[in-house]
């Protein structure tokens, strides 16, 4: 038990008062209108920036799956070539429009004609794929090729003004 000799000394506080005590300052300084749109331009001048940075193929502003020696090799070879597989997707864009026409004919053209294009893709793409692999072992005999096929066939089947980073070698060119 407590003895009535130990109180406190002082009225218990108003739970409004006690609260308002335990306040902490807001963790974000209080700012203006004025401030939040410059802090917003800030913001979106460095986005663009590094997007710039990223489309150009500066090294420090790639993602990590775009960084090193090696997937730069590997985006180089596939940029060097001229491929079906890049007329895939407008192809797809073109089917779904012909998909809405109602007469059976244009729409089962449509329907081959994406068919073909992916399988002449995939086709284009195994062997594309083998040539890198040697490629990439001649140029680089102590690194594993695994993950690459995937990074390489990725960019293969992407339109080739919608790479990112852009290519850094014309197609045809030797790299």
């Amino acid at each position: 038990m407590v003895s009535d000799s130990s109180k406190k000394g002082r009225p218990t506080p108003k739970r409004k008062d006690a609260q308002a005590s335990v306040k902490v300052a807001s963790l974000a300084p209080a700012s203006t209108k004025a401030e939040k749109a410059r802090a917003r331009a800030t913001a979106r001048a460095n986005r663009l920036a590094v997007r710039e940075a990223q489309l150009r193929g500066d090294e420090s502003a790639l993602l990590p799956r775009d960084r090193g020696p090696e997937r730069r090799f590997v985006r180089n070879y596939v940029d060097s070539r001229k491929s079906i597989a890049e007329f895939l997707m407008p192809t797809t864009f073109v089917v779904l429009i012909l998909s809405l026409i109602p007469i059976p004919a244009i729409m089962a053209f449509g329907t081959i004609l994406m068919y073909t294009l992916l399988v002449f893709a995939i086709i284009e793409g195994v062997f594309m794929n083998r040539r890198l692999r040697k490629a990439f072992a001649v140029k680089f005999p102590a690194a594993v090729y695994k993950g690459y096929s995937f990074y390489a066939f990725t960019r293969f089947i992407s339109m080739r003004r919608l790479r990112v980073p852009r290519p850094q070698v014309k197609a045809g060119e030797s790299i």
